[in-house]
């Protein structure tokens, strides 16, 4: 008894899923370690005191003194440092210069609205990449419909090349100004989402698209293709369950950079659409020189991203084991 259970914790220790999830987090604790240190360094490494170039030159030395004193600017570096990670654990993230409210408050209430626009983006990304890409290859692969090909690489080659921010101003300019079918700025109503999230995938949607094509034509030159087809499966069949399950680790690795890539896209497109998320309130903190909001804004942005990237290794190890975890 006591060597199946020796046995069974030795086959634990070995196994390569401990190995991988052991690599994956220490990756992800050094890689928060580095954002919080780079952020904390970021008000310390501006020109000047941060506090002065807030509140304006000519503000009253005590004030300033004041200000600092609350933001614990005037303690040692070493000290400053360990409050700032110890305030972190406890979800506080400072006061903002120019709102005097916690920055922790302006982000929560901020959070929702852009991920209102970028969920949503995300989705409608995947759903529109994925079949076009998909079906691209398959009408133009051994060099069938030449024409369709260039018009697919061309179309997508221009979509993907437009900045969001000046597809932004197009689409409000032609539906919401020529044509006006849906609201300028702001948020509202069901109608207000249109514009925003339409600007957020037109270029991802584009730029996948066309990787997800040319990963099918990879694909379908494989033996498990060729087998399939030798045993006349149903074009549906071979494509949904043969293709596209060999495209999901090259699928969610893009997906997930996507939507990290995604959440910094929001910052041009919502002050393009007044949007009220988190891209317009950074914008304004570095206008204000609010230095604390920006500092918070910039993690909450960071640690995103890499909870992301963790999120999809997983994912990625989960649907391709062989190649991810063992190879790790």
């Amino acid at each position: 008894m006591a060597t199946i259970t020796l046995n069974s914790v030795g086959a634990t220790v070995r196994s390569p899923w401990v190995g991988f999830a052991l690599r994956r987090a220490w990756r992800l604790v050094v890689s928060l370690a580095a954002l919080v240190t780079a952020a904390f360094a970021m008000i310390h490494l501006i020109p000047g005191d941060p506090v002065r170039s807030s509140l304006g030159t000519a503000a009253d030395p005590a004030l300033i003194a004041a200000r600092r004193h609350s933001l614990g600017l005037d303690q040692p570096l070493l000290k400053q440092y360990g409050d700032f990670v110890g305030h972190l654990f406890q979800g506080r993230l400072g006061d903002s210069i120019g709102a005097q409210m916690p920055v922790s408050e302006i982000i929560s209430s901020r959070l929702p609205a852009t991920l209102q626009i970028a969920v949503p983006a995300f989705v409608l990304i995947l759903l529109l990449a994925i079949p076009v890409g998909m079906t691209a290859a398959v009408l133009t692969k051994d060099g069938r419909r030449r024409r369709g090909e260039l018009a697919f690489t061309g179309v997508t080659g221009f979509l993907g090349a437009v900045p969001e921010f000046l597809l932004a101003v197009g689409l409000i300019a032609a539906f919401a100004v020529a044509w006006p079918v849906f609201p300028v700025a702001s948020q509202g109503g069901p109608d207000s989402y249109v514009l925003p999230v339409l600007a957020l995938t037109v270029v991802p949607a584009a730029t996948l698209s066309r990787i997800v094509r040319v990963e099918t034509l990879r694909v379908l030159g494989e033996d498990y293709m060729r087998t399939a087809r030798a045993k006349r499966l149903p074009a549906r069949l071979r494509y949904l369950r043969h293709a596209l399950p060999n495209l999901l680790t090259s699928s969610l690795t893009l997906g997930g950079l996507l939507f990290s890539s995604l959440l910094a896209g929001t910052v041009l497109v919502e002050n393009v659409f007044a949007w009220p998320g988190l891209g317009t309130s950074i914008v304004q903190a570095i206008t204000e020189k609010d230095y604390p909001l920006v500092q918070g804004v910039v993690l909450v942005y960071g640690a995103a991203a890499l909870l992301i990237t963790f999120a999809v290794d997983v994912a990625v190890a989960v649907a391709d084991p062989q190649s991810t975890v063992r190879g790790s």
